[in-house]
């Protein structure tokens, strides 16, 4: 039995003046990416500086304004990354770095000798201020660990002079979830104090939640709580920066801008130590889902995808909000009926609006394709295969032959598992188009006897094989369908009936073909299928459904 008792619940903010719930989100937020940093460090292998650049570039191209690149001061790599980032001139102009570093004098130092040159600079500094750790890891009092902010501000005050840049303060009270809220705010407002912070030097108050220690609303509850309890709040531009150890980062994040957040901090799919920081991707694209503008540039997500994999070495999860190859892919066979009508009905009706079910984003809105939406294995049904013949092929099967053609494809599913569009077709081919055994066409000559308007005859006279003996009969109907359906009853001595007929075009143009689809039934036998014909003719197309339709009754 799980031994739970170890464990004890994180207390809650007894905050009942929230207003937080109440809200919506209206814009995007300030965007900071933290993948060249809190990501980076937590990559197996990390990345080399060339990687590191590359991975700059498409966050620039993204569109982020804020990013983080790392910590100069800890290693040569990030020093010499951040560098050649300079002596190239990589950095455009309407993009800030930061870097990150402890509040001690030797890594405030050295992180001054690497920004030099850079226009301006967010400079990062944190200190972790939890009870915990207070306790078991520095063996501090409250002013102690305040005073350690204090000085790390200073010492950034004290290197700007002989900066010749502009310099934005960045101050992390570490661990913030498990900081007393009071014990917080009065860190936060010491460093702002210090820093001489107004509402035209603004101080970043980055309030992370390092560790994930109880749900959002929580989360939520503490920032609007800091939010109000400002001295001056105008002086403040707050920022989170979340952590996913329960699986709610995104949740928290989105929760924490309903409370007052104005910038988030966070990574590229979520990645960084243990469970990862929060996916701004996952957030921008909820946002946009809701119609709002991201103020990122995600039209791409492949190409997202692939610098990912390629600098951090780790796969992207099949099932990952909107970058996993899975997520735009429904197997549930109701699912895939329900898309197929949806995306039908959109395109009828020209709605503006993206409205299908189980599909809350367009695909194509994401540089996604179409063909990986519905897949068929043995929990599919009949939607899923119409759909796959619709949109890959453009054959569009009658309702009423949905599940005859499925039901074939649910046997090779349960034996092999997924089945490929192109089985799909191939058995398409084999049981219906290319059903020529044992009648098959050879050709037909049609003429109409124009009576009067109201009694139109056809003659047809037609020529085929059956079981390789060659064979012709004449027939007259009210069309070329009833004669041949009239001709074949004689000949074959069945008694078979046409139940529907369906035709379409297959593609555009002067070589266009058409499909033709025949619903028949031997009434001796109480023996029902389709057939199905295709040619530039409708008319043999038509025919050819006919000798489909039989050879698929002779066979059973």
């Amino acid at each position: 039995m799980l031994n739970y008792q170890r464990y004890q619940r994180v207390p809650v903010v007894d905050y009942p003046e929230r207003e937080w719930p109440n809200k919506e989100i209206e814009k995007a937020p300030i965007w900071c990416s933290v993948d060249l940093r809190d990501g980076n460090q937590a990559l197996i292998e990390p990345m080399v500086v060339e990687e590191k650049i590359q991975f700059f570039k498409e966050l620039v191209k993204l569109g982020f304004k804020e990013i983080e690149v790392g910590f100069p001061s800890a290693s040569k790599i990030e020093f010499d990354f951040l560098r050649q980032l300079v002596e190239r001139d990589l950095i455009p102009e309407d993009v800030t770095v930061q870097v990150l570093t402890q509040c001690r004098d030797h890594l405030l130092k050295r992180t001054f000798e690497a920004i030099q040159g850079i226009p301006k600079a967010i400079v990062h500094i944190y200190n972790s201020t939890s009870t915990l750790q207070r306790d078991v890891v520095f063996h501090m009092s409250k002013d102690e660990i305040k005073q350690i902010a204090v000085d790390g501000t200073n010492m950034v005050k004290k290197y700007m002079k002989n900066y010749n840049g502009e310099v934005i303060l960045e101050y992390s009270p570490e661990s913030f979830t498990g900081t007393e809220l009071e014990y917080a705010l009065e860190v936060c407002e010491a460093v702002l104090d210090t820093w001489e912070a107004s509402k035209e030097k603004k101080v970043i108050i980055n309030l992370p939640s390092t560790v994930e220690m109880t749900t959002p609303n929580v989360y939520a509850d503490q920032i609007e709580w800091m939010c109000r309890h400002f001295k001056d709040r105008e002086r403040v531009i707050l920022s989170v920066h979340p952590h996913n150890d329960r699986g709610t980062a995104v949740a928290a994040s989105e929760l924490a801008l309903l409370a007052g957040a104005d910038r988030i901090e966070g990574t590229l799919f979520g990645n960084g130590e243990r469970t990862g920081n929060v996916d701004v991707l996952n957030i921008a694209y909820n946002m946009f889902s809701q119609g709002i503008n991201p103020k990122l540039n995600i039209e791409n997500v492949n190409e997202i995808i692939d610098i990912y994999e390629h600098c951090n070495k780790m796969p992207i999860d099949a099932r990952h909000p909107y970058a996993g190859k899975l997520v735009f892919t429904a197997f549930s066979g109701s699912h895939q009926d329900a898309i197929n009508k949806g995306i039908n009905a959109l395109k009828e009706r020209g709605l503006t609006h993206w409205e299908v079910p189980y599909l809350p984003i367009d695909p194509a809105d994401l540089g996604r394709e179409y063909e990986p939406v519905v897949r068929i294995n043995s929990q599919s049904g009949k939607g899923g295969v119409a759909f796959v013949m619709d949109s890959y092929y453009g054959f569009k099967l009658p309702k009423g032959m949905h599940k005859e053609f499925a039901d074939v494809i649910q046997e090779i599913a349960e034996r092999q598992g997924e089945v490929a569009p192109e089985t799909i077709m191939e058995q398409f081919r084999e049981q219906y188009i290319m059903k020529k055994e044992p009648l098959h066409y050879k050709g037909s000559r049609i003429e109409d006897l124009s009576e009067t308007d109201d009694n139109l005859k056809t003659i047809v006279t037609l020529r085929y094989t059956d079981n390789g003996v060659e064979k012709s009969f004449e027939a007259i109907g009210n069309g070329p369908i009833d004669a041949v359906q009239r001709g074949f009853q004689k000949e074959l001595h069945m008694k078979i009936k046409v139940l529907d007929y369906t035709e379409h075009a297959l593609n555009a143009g002067s070589n266009a073909q058409a499909a033709a689809y025949i619903h028949l039934m031997d009434e001796e036998k109480k023996v029902t299928t389709y057939g199905v014909g295709i040619s530039s003719n409708i008319t043999r197309a038509s025919i050819r459904a006919i000798f489909s339709a039989i050879n698929r009754i002779r066979q059973n």
